[in-house]
């Protein structure tokens, strides 16, 4: 057992399971009318607890769609890492981001998920949720860094600035694109083509 497993009280854990109950409670409820219709007193009565619990744990809303996030950030960044043991080129690293955000759609259900990637560009989003914090962002800036240093991008390529660029332009595309599937594959093919344009060495 790891120290800091041993080092936690009964008390400590505790309050981490009441965390992981309102978390999951929340999580139902925005699923079912989306954080902004959320009614925390649903919430709090699903896990049990008082009202001030709510805040205790999560100051707003936009707190817990930032802890979501999170989480599905080390799911898929952890992917990632995995599709970069194998062969791989630049439109294959960048297709693998889209078919892996695509799947977050998907498990998370289009209202939360648009909702999840919409607090990126929200002045009320927590102080702390800047772009460097995300395994995913700083995944894909070594990826072109790697490819760069292969030889791959060009020389004056900004590895930060090309996996910001890329992850923002996805974003806007899943959030406001809710057209036919094949359209809308369509239109992310193409993104990804323009995006490796943009950035290959010729």
């Amino acid at each position: 057992m790891p120290d800091f497993q041993r080092r936690m009280t009964g008390r400590d854990v505790q309050r981490l399971e009441t965390r992981q109950r309102v978390f999951d409670a929340a999580i139902a409820e925005f699923k079912r009318k989306g954080a902004a219709e959320a009614d925390v007193r649903v919430i709090v009565e699903t896990a049990g607890v008082a009202r001030g619990t709510f805040y205790f744990h999560f100051p707003t809303k936009e707190h817990v769609l930032s802890e979501l996030e999170g989480q599905e950030d080390v799911r898929i960044s952890g992917e990632l890492q995995r599709f970069f043991d194998g062969s791989h080129d630049l439109p294959s690293v960048l297709s693998e981001i889209v078919r892996a955000v695509v799947a977050m759609e998907h498990r998370l259900g289009s209202l939360l998920f648009r909702e999840v990637l919409a607090q990126h560009f929200s002045p009320t989003r927590p102080a702390d949720d800047s772009w460097d914090k995300y395994l995913t962002i700083r995944t894909v800036v070594d990826e072109l860094e790697r490819a760069r240093g292969a030889g791959q991008l060009f020389a004056e390529a900004d590895p930060v600035a090309g996996a910001v660029f890329f992850m923002l332009g996805l974003y806007g595309i899943l959030i406001v694109n809710h057209g036919p599937k094949v359209e809308r594959a369509e239109i992310l093919d193409k993104f990804v083509a323009s995006t490796v344009r943009s950035l290959e060495k010729r």
